[in-house]
């Protein structure tokens, strides 16, 4: 019997059009994949033991004795041994560059207080000729062991820091990203004095006797930002790219060793999706990436129809979408509030830019037919977004715009279900559920925390379709970790985090991948294994469908396939 004919049978079943053929007639199968437990993620389908790959697509699913019938002396075979396989998993909320950017400066991630950070600048400083600036990130400071003896809410001063570095500027970024910690020298190249005014949507902290401590949240770290932009412009430009080359490369490596074989990347500039288009079409990204533009609205204006490009480099690299911010983060307080803090009662947060320049934005991305994903944490950040989305859609007319709201952090329940009737995507991280919520209810209080913070389950249930992601390098990129925070939601202190607004463990999955290509006009390829989608799959040592909760952590990547070719393997 032909292979094509043996082919066109099992895909009949799961209701596929015929495969592709060689020219002698017989189906080319270049990889599969026997003896698994395969999510396909399809209702229909549901799991299967087996999957044939050809020309990097799925080719048919079925049992393993079918499945095997379609081998080829030059078909590459992977018997799973009952291992769970899934689709790719889709990083919904990340920044790609960033990955590979925080991947070659200090982690303070897992730091434990002030003092630690300290230490770690000290040891840099050793290594670094003065003047040269020291980088860093990751910190939070409420996840320190204990607050800083000297402190401005909570933050520390920046005495000791510019002790132990007083010829090194010195740039630690706030976990968020919406935050930053400056040492004395830093602030003095940015001529930072106590005189200094806020920013537009920015905040500089200040110590006893008015003089700045160090801390710049959100639009503020631009006045210190910019001074060591200009050291990065006397980089000739071909540094500079080989500079982005390397960060991509590196957070490439990153993504793939964790099992993500999609990428939707929350805001880069057209310089660098030009980078990223010529490394897609040169065959350098084992990451697929759709990627959002940040730009002003002038840049947007006359670039936009320029970088559309849908599905390039073998369907490596999409630029449709446009990301805007309109507020900050909520552990820095920066997140946009219908009501005070309740612990900075003074305080109803951050709007980092103006109403009428994110509907600006949102003229252009209907213009240009591209989805916009504005950045919005806090209740009143989300409301606006929703009624500026309402009135340009009534402008622009009816269509499937799915526009995103990235974060929809904390938001007051009777905005939840606009959510749905506007179409508007919730495109959440759960892990920051989990890592952020031991001091939620400090920040807004028991009732409100519990009524809109991270309610993915109540947006579910009210029709919205809902993604999630890291918001690497925010938080490792790891999927597994999310996963976990979905259907635990689990914190540090062994507490849980208002449980009823816990995912199944299916809809944990569906959110990591099928969900995640419905955010991006990409169902049609990505986020289920059935006949004519990308061969993009990850296997796992752990069965996280089926695994006791507390085991669910300790799945490991066995390899991660893209387009039916092993990128990533320990075994």
């Amino acid at each position: 019997m032909k292979v094509a004919a043996i082919v066109l049978g099992i895909v009949t079943l799961v209701g596929c059009a015929s495969p592709p053929v060689s020219e002698t007639g017989s189906a080319t199968v270049d990889l599969i994949l026997i003896n698994g437990k395969i999510e396909t993620v399809d209702p229909i389908v549901g799991e299967v033991e087996a999957l044939a790959v050809t020309n990097g697509r799925v080719l048919a699913v079925g049992s393993t004795d079918k499945i095997e019938l379609l081998a080829t002396g030059s078909t590459q075979i992977i018997d799973l041994n009952g291992k769970r396989a899934v689709p790719g998993f889709i990083e919904g909320h990340g920044h790609f560059t960033g990955i590979g950017d925080a991947l070659q400066i200090l982690n303070l991630n897992n730091v434990d207080n002030w003092d630690e950070v300290i230490e770690m600048v000290k040891d840099a400083v050793a290594k670094t000729e003065p003047g040269e600036w020291i980088l860093g990130r990751g910190w939070h400071q409420e996840k320190w062991d204990r607050v800083p003896e000297d402190n401005v809410r909570g933050f520390p001063i920046h005495t000791a820091l510019s002790a132990i570095s007083v010829d090194n500027p010195v740039c630690l970024k706030h976990a968020s990203g919406h935050a930053c910690f400056f040492n004395a020298k830093a602030m003095e190249l940015a001529s930072i004095t106590s005189k200094t005014s806020d920013p537009a949507g920015g905040e500089i902290l200040h110590g006893e006797g008015g003089s700045p401590s160090g801390l710049f949240n959100e639009t503020a770290m631009g006045l210190v930002h910019r001074v060591h932009a200009k050291e990065v412009a006397k980089r000739t430009d071909e540094q500079r790219i080989e500079d982005l080359r390397r960060s991509i490369r590196l957070a490439d490596r990153d993504c793939l060793s964790k099992g993500i074989t999609s990428f939707q990347d929350a805001g880069s500039s057209f310089a660098t999706a030009r980078v990223l288009r010529s490394m897609a079409e040169a065959g350098e990204l084992g990451t697929r990436l759709w990627v959002m533009i940040r730009a002003s609205n002038e840049d947007l204006a006359n670039n936009l129809e320029e970088a559309r490009v849908i599905g390039a480099g073998d369907d490596h690299l999409t630029v449709r979408a446009v990301k805007r911010s309109i507020d900050g983060a909520l552990g820095s307080r920066g997140a946009w509030l219908l009501e005070p803090y309740s612990d900075a009662p003074e305080s109803l947060g951050l709007n980092t830019a103006t109403v009428a320049s994110v509907e600006e934005t949102a003229r252009l991305a209907a213009e240009y037919d591209y989805q916009l994903c504005v950045h919005a944490i806090g209740d009143r950040a989300n409301r606006e977004v929703l009624d500026l989305y309402e009135r340009t859609f009534a402008k622009a007319g009816a269509r499937n715009y799915r526009w995103r709201i990235e974060h929809a952090q904390h938001v007051n329940v009777v905005d939840i279900p606009r959510f749905a009737d506007l179409g508007v995507i919730a495109s959440m991280q759960a892990v920051h559920c989990t890592s952020d919520g031991t001091w939620v209810p400090a920040r807004l209080g028991n009732a409100r925390s519990e009524e809109g913070a991270y309610v993915w389950k109540k947006f579910m249930d009210a029709g919205v379709l809902v993604t999630n992601g890291t918001d690497a390098p925010v938080e490792d990129v790891d999927p597994i970790a999310s996963f976990h925070s979905s259907v635990t939601r689990l914190l540090r202190d062994g507490s849980v985090f208002y449980g009823d607004q816990r995912m199944t463990r299916m809809e944990a999955l569906a959110s990591y991948t099928i969900n995640c290509a419905k955010a991006a006009f990409e169902e049609d390829i990505k986020g289920t294994l059935v006949p004519g989608k990308l061969a993009d799959i990850v296997v796992l040592s752990n069965d996280i469908l089926t695994v006791p909760e507390n085991e669910i952590r300790d799945a490991k990547v066995l390899w991660t396939i893209v387009g039916g070719k092993v990128l990533y393997s320990n075994k």
